[in-house]
């Protein structure tokens, strides 16, 4: 059983994309700019975006977080979008999610110059990347495909099961595995028999916040478990969605949490913002 070491690979991706910046910088007077909108008083999410504000400043991007009350008007997040739109300063704008109920989070995501849309939700990239073309990747998805290349392994022919349909990781992650030649099979709340699904896949990849959801008996030998989960239990640890002590053991490959995928999400939105700022004077 090999894990895969999503924080060394991240490591290595944030270096290059220090090395990517400092060439902007010298060659074309370019410093790559990250604009961030976080709603809410969400401790998660205020954490996940300090640790993105972090990421840009380690590789010298300009960053900047717009922090707003929960109860916000939608049209105030409106005209803050497309100011950042209007910045010829800014390469890459993101909303921290989930937003308040108030808000409709398609009206905001497709608010977004879809130039400037670096975690690929607006549905301009959704459809280029579907249609397999260039365009913004979803961080979390393109880390895993990412993490897979790294360590040689090739998803042509596998048989692929995705567990988890979100917008933002399931079904990109499908997407991807599609236009890499896999056979995918998606399940989600509503598939009746998940093991029956599970238990014949060559990769199995998990994404839906509910702890220790793929046991044992689900996985078969030599599988290989891609787990994007991430969860806080009752006494601060963190797990994901994967019963890993037990799982391990049978899988050729498996991503730790802490350490896996978790890392590779936020390499992958500076490797989307520097994409971004050299298209800036195209």
């Amino acid at each position: 059983m090999v894990l895969l070491d999503g924080k060394a690979l991240s490591d290595k991706i944030k270096k290059q994309v220090k090395v990517d910046v400092e060439e902007l910088q010298q060659t074309r007077e370019i410093t790559p700019g990250l604009a961030v909108i976080l709603v809410g008083n969400d401790p998660a999410s205020a954490t996940y975006v300090k640790m993105k504000s972090k990421s840009c400043s380690d590789a010298g991007i300009y960053s900047v977080v717009h922090e707003m009350p929960a109860t916000i008007s939608q049209d105030s997040i409106l005209k803050t979008i497309d100011m950042m739109n209007q910045n010829p300063n800014i390469d890459g704008i993101l909303v921290q999610l989930p937003l308040p109920s108030h808000v409709d989070t398609t009206v905001i995501l497709e608010a977004i110059d879809p130039k400037k849309d670096v975690d690929g939700f607006h549905p301009f990239n959704v459809g280029r990347v579907r249609a397999g073309l260039d365009g913004f990747i979803p961080a979390t998805p393109y880390g895993v495909m990412e993490l897979l290349k790294e360590y040689d392994i090739d998803v042509k022919g596998k048989d692929v099961c995705v567990v988890g349909a979100s917008n933002i990781v399931g079904k990109p992650l499908a997407t991807l595995m599609l236009n890499a030649n896999a056979t995918v099979d998606i399940c989600h709340i509503f598939t009746k028999d998940l093991k029956a699904h599970t238990s014949k896949a060559d990769i199995v990849c998990v994404g839906t916040g509910v702890v220790g959801l793929i046991k044992e008996d689900m996985i078969k030998e030599g599988a290989i478990v891609i787990d994007i989960g991430i969860n806080r239990l009752s006494d601060g640890k963190i797990v994901g969605d994967v019963d890993f002590d037990k799982v391990a053991p049978k899988c050729s490959y498996i991503t730790p949490v802490p350490g896996g995928v978790g890392p590779m999400t936020i390499a992958m939105l500076l490797v989307n913002t520097i994409k971004s700022a050299k298209m800036r004077q195209n």
